[in-house]
């Protein structure tokens, strides 16, 4: 399937129930989206495409949501890192930002928005593939959890089962890589975790980047958390989840 012009229509519900994984690919050059949609849709993936911002916010929202977004940054409406903020504020669906600007700066500002991953362009289908199945591994994967998966740390609660975080008996929402975050440091409250082993871990080996998008997170999860004492710097080395 070769794109000649406007975006793909949206695919009908029928047509999108056939077990395959549901890609919304936000891109506005017409080239650069032909050649992802063929790479896709050649790997097995249901892809629909859009060009600005406000036709992904829509799609977002809409009655048979994408299981994966693939986010531009440069879009012709609004900036892309506006665009993840918003799907973000309403909706735990995998954003994966894919953007030919590759300063830490933007990679950063990204995720503390809510991206789950960040690709630089150019890129490789089969490294965007993986980046994928990784994200939904950790976003969708829900085997079977004994109870004691739900952790006490403190006025905390971790429920790996359900992935959802209390303080005092309120929710406290994070997005999935936040809550990965947080679930590999309450492991073992108070042991250190380098920086270098939090991406390894929660990133499975998929980030290039510099490790402050580590940084990133860990100060988003404070700000959620409400003190930031529950998570501790360890100068050049990495983290440690305390209980303030």
């Amino acid at each position: 399937m070769r794109l000649l012009g406007g975006p793909l229509t949206r695919p009908t519900p029928h047509a999108r129930h056939n077990g395959a994984v549901r890609i919304l690919l936000v891109e506005d050059d017409a080239a650069l989206a032909a050649s992802s949609l063929d790479g896709l849709t050649a790997l097995g993936f249901e892809v629909e495409h859009v060009t600005t911002g406000g036709a992904a916010l829509a799609s977002v929202s809409g009655p048979l949501p994408p299981d994966v977004v693939l986010l531009d940054l440069g879009l012709p409406d609004m900036d892309g890192q506006e665009v993840c903020r918003r799907i973000r504020s309403g909706s735990e669906v995998p954003i994966i930002v894919v953007s030919a600007r590759g300063d830490e700066t933007d990679r950063v500002i990204a995720l503390e928005l809510g991206a789950d991953d960040y690709l630089v362009k150019p890129f490789g289908m089969r490294e965007l593939a993986a980046r994928m199945r990784a994200v939904l591994r950790r976003t969708q994967a829900t085997p079977a959890v004994p109870a004691a998966a739900v952790q006490e740390i403190g006025r905390l609660s971790v429920d790996r089962r359900t992935q959802r975080v209390h303080i005092d008996g309120e929710e406290i929402a994070l997005t999935a890589k936040e809550f990965d975050v947080l679930a590999f440091l309450a492991d073992d409250p108070g042991a250190v975790r380098r920086r270098t082993e939090i991406l390894e871990h929660v990133w499975e080996g998929h980030w290039y980047g510099a490790t402050k998008t580590v940084d990133a997170h860990v100060a988003a999860i404070r700000k959620k958390l409400g003190d930031p004492a529950w998570i501790e710097a360890v100068r050049g080395v990495g983290f440690r989840l305390g209980s303030p």
